[in-house]
Parts: C-alpha cells; sequence; structure tokens
C-alpha cells in the first residue's frame, strides 16, 4: 500500500478549506443609488421653484453633502464596515449618487454617518472627495462642511435673496454629525441593490421649524447648524 506522508496530507486539507472558506466568502457587488427629492417632485438645480412647509418659495443651485462610516449588517447580522471611507454626494454630479461596495451577502441594513469625524477634520490637507477644491471645507479651524444647501428665496433678506445652509461642526457643543440607520424591508428580506431617497423638505421641519426669511444664513458651526442636522437626518428612506 501506498503511504502518503502526513505533512503532505495536512498541506492539502489546508489548501482546501482555505478554498472553501474564500469561496463561503467570495465577494457581491451591493449597489446603493441616492436620488433627491422636494417632497414629490425630483430635485431639479436651478430649474424650478418649490414651496417650504411654510409656503416659502426656494430655488436650489447646490445640494452636497458627506457620507462616511457605512456599516453594512445582513440578515444573519454579520456586518461589513466601511470606516475611514467618504463619499462626497453631490447632485450636480450623477456619478456620485451611486456608491458600489463590497459585501459577503445581501444588506439587510444600513448606517451611516452624515459628516467628516473630527480626526479627519484636524488631519491635515486631504484628497479626492475630502479635497478643499470641492468647496466643502471652510478652514482648518472650523473644518469640512457635512451637508450644502444653497439657492434663492424671494423671502430672503440676504443680498440677492439668497439663502446659504453650510452645516458643520465637529468641536464640544457644536457637534453637527448625525447616525442614520435605515432597515431595508420590514419582511426581512435582504437587497444587494436599491436606492435610497433624500427628500430636502426634512431640512426645514423634521425636527425643528427653520424658516428661510428668519435664517437665511448658516456659515459656521452653532446652534443654527445643529438644528439643520437635526433636520436633515431624517431625510433618507429606502425606496420600495
Amino acid at each position: 500500500m501506498l503511504k502518503i506522508p502526513f505533512v503532505i496530507v495536512l498541506i492539502t486539507c489546508l489548501i482546501t478549506g482555505a478554498f472553501t472558506r474564500g469561496k463561503a466568502k467570495q465577494s457581491i457587488v451591493t449597489s446603493i443609488k441616492l436620488k433627491h427629492w422636494v417632497g414629490n417632485k425630483e430635485m431639479k438645480l436651478f430649474d424650478e421653484t418649490y414651496t417650504n412647509p411654510f409656503g416659502e418659495p426656494f430655488i436650489i443651485s447646490k445640494f452636497r453633502y458627506y457620507i462616511s462610516a457605512i456599516s453594512l449588517t445582513d440578515n444573519n447580522q454579520v456586518e461589513t464596515s466601511l470606516a475611514g471611507r467618504y463619499f462626497l454626494v453631490n447632485e450636480a454630479d450623477t456619478l456620485s449618487k451611486t456608491i458600489e461596495l463590497l459585501t459577503v451577502a445581501p444588506v439587510a441594513t444600513i448606517s451611516f454617518v452624515l459628516g467628516v469625524d473630527s480626526a479627519t477634520n484636524t488631519g491635515g490637507v486631504q484628497t479626492g472627495g475630502l479635497d478643499p477644491a470641492n468647496g466643502m471645507f471652510w478652514t482648518w479651524n472650523s473644518g469640512y462642511i457635512f451637508a450644502k444647501l444653497e439657492g434663492q428665496s424671494d423671502v430672503s433678506p440676504a443680498p440677492a435673496h439668497s439663502f446659504t445652509w453650510d452645516v458643520g461642526g465637529f468641536r464640544h457643543g457644536q457637534n453637527a454629525l448625525r447616525k442614520v440607520t435605515l432597515v431595508l424591508n420590514k419582511n426581512g428580506t435582504a437587497r444587494s441593490s436599491f436606492v435610497v431617497n433624500a427628500d430636502v423638505l426634512q431640512w426645514f421641519n423634521a425636527v425643528h421649524p427653520l424658516k428661510i426669511a428668519q435664517s437665511p444664513v448658516c456659515h459656521q458651526p452653532g446652534e443654527l447648524a445643529k438644528k439643520i442636522a437635526d433636520n436633515y437626518s431624517a431625510m433618507f428612506s429606502v425606496a420600495p
């Protein structure tokens, strides 16, 4: 009888096991498409006048926000964490509104942070989506703008009837970072492709009533920025 040395058998088993485990954990592409709305109307920059919950008309010229610290959980509560990755979503940039990630299973729950963490705010010059050239940065002292809604409104007392809500703040007492958690399907069905809707009307009245006529400008961290952040953290929902 031919005797196979024990060490060869051991190596064969290890290779086979590694291959099996690798196959079981093979990655799949999870696609998240973000769609921006104003109530029941799909957002259009410059071209359409909308009305907020207080009857104030407004036109949108810029709408941008940072998504970071994405965490995806499957039906077995296995988590895929993407700490350290930052996505700048820009209504004017179609490609930025689709985020593709590698996961090991279809997703049941997604959570993410709106904004940029304190370490990155104070970490020096950044590149890519965090490049200050993207117009989402104040100063090295104030840090990043987490979300931006800009446009014009006839009720705004600011010059040229403009309104500018640039929200940020990471220091104690000024923290505008907000975490969002979304369940993809209430029946527990996981998905590898889904649409997340964002309704800009929530910026005005989800938690705090904020009128353009009274607060047309937010250009720094503080109480107004925190209130706007409370509101816009409620703007997301998963499409059926």
